[in-house]
């Protein structure tokens, strides 16, 4: 599936690591790929001291008896990157993209590949008489998705979550749109319905603030567009507890989003030959 931009760690490189002091170690751009010799790399082993102790969390690997099933499903935990086989040194996997300044796990809680998925939910913007709205220079019609606002970092994002162990990834969709944009289970079958008629829009790494030298964020985007708006496109949305804020964002290049979202709406948009 469609893998859209290069990343260059920009958003876990050279910061201070999420919800903590620890510096990240400095990677210059040319020393973030592990091909590159880097003889003077010493970075910081940071776990989030509250991890281990989350039944949903991986166990600590220092400990030399304990042996993960890299690259494969492990029970039913998947340990299988989209981008294909990653390098295995001294059991502890190494981030597919390269340095990032940081190793352990930091917030995530796999080691290796932490599974998400994205549900793009859009419509087009109309006016108070019902009449798509167009933008006056490109002639394109305007496209709003629905937009959550994170707690961790306050920025706007798709509204999305981790893929529990043996879970669908067609329930995940489903279930984090409902959790954090709705906060409510009315017009359950209308909402069922919907989510059958998904497109797959990206599969890959996400430049997640939190990721690792040896943990990071990989998502399944779909997009479900509500094309005359009387489906998703009517109801009232909702925050529910994993959301400060959530609201129809009218979609444009000058949109800021967390981590690498804007890459992927605007894939989004090229589909549906919306405004940009």
């Amino acid at each position: 599936m469609l893998k859209p931009g290069v990343f260059k760690h920009i958003n876990c490189r050279n910061n201070i690591y999420p919800k903590s002091n620890v510096q990240r170690t400095r990677v210059p751009d040319d020393l973030i790929d592990w091909s590159k010799s880097f003889p003077d790399y010493d970075a910081v082993n940071y776990t989030a001291p509250h991890i281990d102790e989350q039944s949903w969390a991986d166990p600590n690997i220092s400990n030399s008896s304990i042996k993960l099933l890299w690259n494969q499903l492990d029970g039913n935990i998947n340990r299988v990157s989209h981008h294909g086989k990653y390098t295995v040194t001294n059991n502890v996997p190494l981030n597919p993209f390269g340095r990032t300044g940081l190793q352990g796990r930091g917030l995530l809680g796999r080691w290796g590949p932490n599974h998400a998925a994205d549900p793009i939910v859009t419509r087009w913007k109309r006016d108070d008489a019902g009449i798509k709205v167009i933008d006056a220079a490109s002639q394109n019609y305007v496209l709003q998705m629905v937009a959550i606002q994170r707690h961790d970092n306050k920025m706007w994002a798709i509204p999305g979550g981790m893929v529990d162990p043996g879970e669908k990834l067609s329930t995940t969709l489903k279930r984090e749109f409902m959790e954090e944009a709705l906060d409510s289970f009315e017009c359950k079958t209308m909402i069922e319905n919907f989510f059958e008629q998904g497109f797959e829009i990206y599969t890959g790494y996400v430049d997640d603030f939190r990721n690792t030298d040896n943990a990071w964020m990989e998502t399944v985007a779909y997009n479900f567009h509500d094309d005359d708006g009387t489906q998703v496109g009517k109801l009232q949305l909702s925050a529910g507890d994993d959301a400060a804020n959530v609201k129809w964002m009218d979609i444009n290049k000058s949109v800021k989003l967390h981590a690498n979202h804007i890459d992927i709406v605007e894939q989004v948009v090229k589909r549906l030959n919306a405004f940009w």
